[in-house]
């Protein structure tokens, strides 16, 4: 980082598409995704909306300031009903969005990681491991794993845990796969949950590859991932809003669709949404 080695020239930040139309309001029986930007999506299902890795802030630390608006306005959200929680790196987990929200929203967070939510007045704090599940009215949030680690400052590497979660109502799942490097977990995953609809998958900041292989996954992996676990159809994140990585700005993009077609895929079930666009599951 020091030598410049993760800086890309960021000249075709107008290029990245969005599309800040509102967020639609969903009936109790609709599955609804909306693209805020990086790794937050605002999820409707069951009649609950959820938030996933909400980060609505213009900067985080370490990294310049985003390069999109967030897709929603904040005050254009209703009620969060839930908020997931991947991991406690900056970009994943912002307290000044945190603190936004009302004290009593339930969150589901990663073991080890509810004192952080706790600490700061929140009293509907559910913490599980791998493979725990967790349920509000008709939806249930189930905890499973990724590769990844967690930090949150020198001294706590690895200290909590770290996942990505499936969302349940019905018959419809949705997999949001949090951050993550490609291996065996996408497998098992599918073998638990199978019938996943939807993969909400990180496909940016991966280069360079000696560095992000292990942490974080490629394009390509990316659509080998939704494959192992599954999944009809796929959505883009982690792409498009911070530079953490070396890539083209738009290389996230091109290459996922790439690989989608390569895999034979049917191009309208990748969902490579512009920040702040929406999508129904039908």
């Amino acid at each position: 980082m020091w030598h410049g080695g993760f800086r890309t020239d960021v000249g075709d930040a107008d290029q990245i598409p969005v599309r800040r139309s509102g967020l639609p309001r969903a009936a109790a029986t609709d599955v609804i995704v909306t693209w805020v930007g990086h790794a937050t999506y605002v999820v409707q299902i069951g009649g609950l909306t959820v938030l996933t890795d909400p980060v609505w802030s213009r900067k985080i630390p370490g990294v310049r300031q985003r390069l999109t608006p967030p897709g929603v306005a904040w005050s254009d959200l209703p009620k969060i009903d839930a908020v997931v929680i991947s991991h406690n790196h900056y970009d994943h987990l912002d307290a000044p969005t945190v603190r936004r929200l009302p004290k009593d929203t339930a969150v589901f967070v990663p073991a080890k990681l509810a004192s952080w939510f706790t600490r700061r007045g929140f009293r509907n704090v559910t913490e599980l491991d791998w493979w725990e599940s967790a349920r509000i009215g008709d939806v249930t949030f189930d905890f499973v794993p990724a590769h990844h680690w967690s930090r949150r400052t020198l001294w706590d590497t690895c200290r909590t845990l770290w996942g990505g979660w499936v969302l349940g109502s019905g018959d419809r799942r949705v997999y949001f796969a949090g951050d993550t490097a490609y291996g065996e977990r996408f497998a098992q995953i599918g073998e638990r949950h199978p019938g996943i609809d939807l993969a909400l998958m990180p496909v940016g900041a991966y280069e360079p590859r000696w560095f992000m292989k292990a942490t974080h996954v490629d394009p390509a992996q990316a659509v080998q991932a939704c494959v192992d676990v599954g999944a009809r159809r796929m959505a883009t994140m982690h792409w498009g809003t911070f530079v953490l990585s070396g890539e083209p700005l738009l290389g996230p993009l091109r290459e996922a669709r790439e690989a989608w077609a390569a895999h034979g895929l049917d191009p309208d079930d990748l969902w490579d949404l512009a920040v702040g666009e929406s999508r129904v599951l039908r």
